[in-house]
């Protein structure tokens, strides 16, 4: 396999500054977030996330005692399946991009309530030092250090009787964060594609699914985002 593997690292690094930046506005905000290790109440239902995502997870899962393992990928299966009365043709490496984004949220309806195939019997994540971007940033409104509301959105369980948005303590880098995701993004198509991407998405149950020591694009090369 091409040298991707050496890019965890830096992407583990970057995802580390997230999770001390949730820590910091645990402390500043107190009981007004709900979240910590352990909570599952948002770990429901499908989400996109990214090809370099979906890395990491593989990573982490392939640690995994085998028997848990397999009943992890028994469960992302079923998940795979459904989406496949939608999508009869999805499959490996079952990217979104070349589905119209306008019907991912059929695939991935908001009031799905089927727990995530990660997921321990006890609710915990089973890879919870591997798990993607997303999983680390949600439950808190993404508003940049300049000022700029990225994502105005937040758990229904934090700041019941407060608006985040104007709460200066809870923001962050992000501007810079994510610019520094895309690169990383490149750098890992490069490596494993011979070709870089800004943008290719898939879901947590298919990358329990992926080979990445065998990682094909299928044909035509689908590539509108790539410079």
């Amino acid at each position: 396999m091409p040298d991707t593997r050496a890019l965890l690292n830096p992407y583990r690094e970057l995802l580390n500054e997230v999770d001390t930046w949730f820590r910091r506005c645990s402390l500043a905000a107190g009981e007004q977030i709900a979240c910590q290790r352990g909570c599952s109440a948002c770990c429901r239902g499908l989400f996109d996330i990214t090809l370099l995502d979906a890395f990491l997870i593989k990573d982490g899962f392939d640690r995994l005692p085998q028997k848990v393992r397999d009943r992890s990928r028994n469960l992302a299966r079923g998940c795979l399946e459904i989406i496949r009365y939608r999508w009869p043709d999805f499959a490996v490496p079952f990217l979104l991009n070349s589905y119209p984004e306008e019907e991912w949220d059929e695939v991935m309806p908001e009031d799905d309530e089927t727990p995530c195939s990660l997921l321990g019997a006890d609710g915990t994540c089973l890879i919870y030092d591997s798990r993607p971007m997303t999983c680390r940033l949600h439950g808190i409104p993404l508003v940049d250090d300049s000022g700029e509301i990225l994502f105005d959105e937040w758990c229904s369980l934090n700041f019941v009787d407060c608006d985040p948005l104007q709460m200066v303590a809870l923001r962050g880098p992000f501007n810079d964060i994510f610019t520094r995701e895309l690169l990383l993004f490149r750098e890992f198509t490069t490596r494993l594609l011979g070709q870089p991407f800004n943008e290719l998405d898939t879901l947590i149950p298919a990358a329990l699914l992926l080979d990445f020591d065998h990682f094909t694009l299928p044909e035509p090369l689908w590539n509108p985002s790539c410079s």
